[in-house]
C-alpha cells in the first residue's frame, strides 16, 4: 500500500520510448505517482543530445524525463532482452516508439507482453501507424510539420511556409498519448475492462490538434477569412505588441488612443465586415501610430480601454511577468550537471519540491542496479550483465565503492 495521494501511485510503467513523444507520455504518468522505469540503449535516449548538450542532458530531456529511473539495456543482447521482458510483465503500462516490428523481433511487442500479463496498457508510437504505405518511414517533429499542413498556416511575408520553432507535434502526441492511456486505465479500474492497445501516430495526432483548421481549409479554401481586423501583432517604439481590436467598442477605444477617432466611422472601417474587406488600408494606417509609443505604455493605454492586448515577450520576458511570478508558475531548480534550469509548472499537478526525485531527470543507467535487484537480480548477476555490455550500470562506481569497503 503506498500513502502517496497522486492518481497514479502504485503504478508500474514500463517506458521503452525514446525522442519526446513518447517520454512526454511516460513523464505525466511519473508527474501523476507513477513509478516509470525508462529503459534506454547504452548510449542514452537519443533526445539527449536533442540541440546543444548540457552535460549529459539536453533541454527537451530534462523537461520530458523528470521523475523516472533510468534502467541502461543493450536489447540485442538475451540477457537484457529477458530483463526488459520481466518489467513489462509486472508493469501496468508499457509504451514503446520503434519502428513497426521492431519490438516483435525483441519479444517486446504487445501479443508477447499481453500473453503473460493480459491486464497490460500497451501504447505504441510511431510517425505514420503501424500499416500503411508511409508506416516504415520515418518521422521526425519538423517533416510532420510539413507533411500535416501546420506549415501552410505558417508563412512569412514572402509566403514562405514555416516551422514552428519547437518539437510542437511530438509535444501534442504525448498530450494526446497520456490522455488514451488514462482513458484506458480508468476502464481497467472502474468497469474492469481487459487491457488494450493504443496506436498512437505524429500524423494523426497533428491531424487532430489542426481539426478545425482542416474543416475551415474544406469550406473556405487555403486563404482563410481572417477572424477580425485589427488583431495581430503591431511594431511599438521598442519591441513588439499583440492587440486584439475587433470589437466595434475595441476599435473605437483604439481610434482615439491613436488620436485618429474618425477612422471609427470612415465607411471602409464601420463594420466588423468592412474592416476585413479593407485590411490593408486599416493596418497600413495603424502601423505607423503603434510605433510611437513602447511596448509598455501601449500595453498600459490597452488595458485601461479594455482592449485585449500584451506584450510580445520572449522567455526572459516572460519568467518576470508578475503573473507568472505570482502563479508561480515556473521552479526554478537546481541541477548537478546543469546548474538554475527553469521548470514550467504542468497544469493541474503539484509542483515537484526543488531536488526531488520527481524534479529530476537521471543519468544514464543510474538506476539500473537499484531496478534489476527489485526483479530478483542479485549483485553478481548484475556485475556479469555489466561486464557483457548487456547493462550499463550508472551506480556502478559507487557500487564497486561500497563493495571494496564490505570486503
Amino acid at each position: 500500500m503506498t500513502t502517496d495521494h497522486r492518481a497514479y501511485a502504485g503504478l508500474r510503467v514500463c517506458d521503452l520510448t525514446q525522442g519526446v513523444a513518447g517520454p512526454h507520455c511516460a513523464f505525466l504518468l511519473a508527474q501523476h505517482g507513477a513509478d516509470v522505469i525508462k529503459i534506454e540503449p547504452p548510449g542514452g535516449d537519443w533526445a539527449r543530445g536533442i540541440g546543444k548538450r548540457h552535460g549529459p542532458y539536453s533541454a527537451f530531456f530534462l523537461q520530458v524525463n523528470r521523475g523516472k529511473r533510468s534502467l541502461a539495456l543493450d536489447l540485442k543482447q538475451v540477457e537484457a532482452r529477458n530483463a526488459a521482458a520481466k518489467i513489462a510483465a509486472e508493469a501496468d503500462v508499457v509504451l514503446e516508439a520503434f519502428r513497426p516490428g521492431v519490438t516483435a523481433r525483441f519479444g517486446l511487442d504487445y501479443e508477447s507482453i499481453r500473453a503473460v500479463n493480459p491486464d497490460v496498457i500497451y501504447l505504441s508510437v510511431t510517425g505514420y501507424g503501424q500499416t500503411g504505405p508511409w508506416s516504415h518511414k520515418p518521422l521526425t517533429d519538423s517533416i510532420a510539420q510539413a507533411v500535416t499542413g501546420m506549415m501552410s498556416m505558417n508563412r512569412d511575408k514572402d509566403g514562405l511556409p514555416q516551422r514552428v520553432g519547437m518539437i510542437a507535434i511530438d509535444v501534442m502526441t504525448g498530450l494526446y498519448a497520456f490522455q488514451a492511456v488514462s482513458a484506458a486505465l480508468y476502464a481497467r479500474a472502474v468497469r474492469g475492462a481487459p487491457g488494450r492497445y493504443v496506436d498512437m501516430s505524429l500524423q494523426q495526432s497533428a491531424g487532430a490538434f489542426m481539426a478545425a483548421k482542416m474543416i475551415e481549409y474544406h469550406l473556405e479554401g487555403p486563404v482563410p477569412q481572417v477572424v477580425g481586423v485589427p488583431v495581430g501583432t503591431f511594431e511599438s517604439a521598442d519591441g513588439f505588441v499583440n492587440i486584439n481590436a475587433r470589437r466595434e467598442k475595441h476599435f473605437e477605444a483604439l481610434c482615439g488612443l491613436v488620436d485618429r477617432p474618425e477612422l471609427a466611422w470612415d465607411p471602409r472601417f464601420a463594420t466588423y465586415d468592412t474592416r476585413i474587406e479593407n485590411e490593408a488600408a486599416l493596418l497600413a494606417l495603424l502601423r505607423p501610430l503603434v510605433r510611437e509609443r513602447s511596448t509598455a505604455e501601449w500595453v498600459r493605454l490597452l488595458g485601461e480601454a479594455d482592449i485585449i492586448a500584451g506584450p510580445v515577450n520572449d522567455f526572459g520576458d516572460y519568467f518576470r511577468e508578475p503573473q507568472v511570478l505570482h502563479n508561480g508558475s515556473v521552479a526554478w531548480q537546481e541541477h548537478d550537471e546543469v546548474g538554475h534550469v527553469p521548470m514550467h509548472v504542468v497544469p493541474g499537478i503539484e509542483t515537484a519540491p526543488e531536488g526531488s526525485f520527481h524534479a529530476t531527470a537521471p543519468d544514464l543507467g543510474a538506476h539500473s542496479r537499484a531496478v534489476l535487484r527489485e526483479f530478483g537480480y542479485g549483485d553478481r548477476d548484475i556485475d556479469s550483465m555489466a561486464s557483457s555490455g548487456a547493462v550499463i550500470d550508472g551506480a556502478g562506481a559507487d557500487h564497486t565503492a561500497a563493495q571494496a569497503a564490505a570486503d
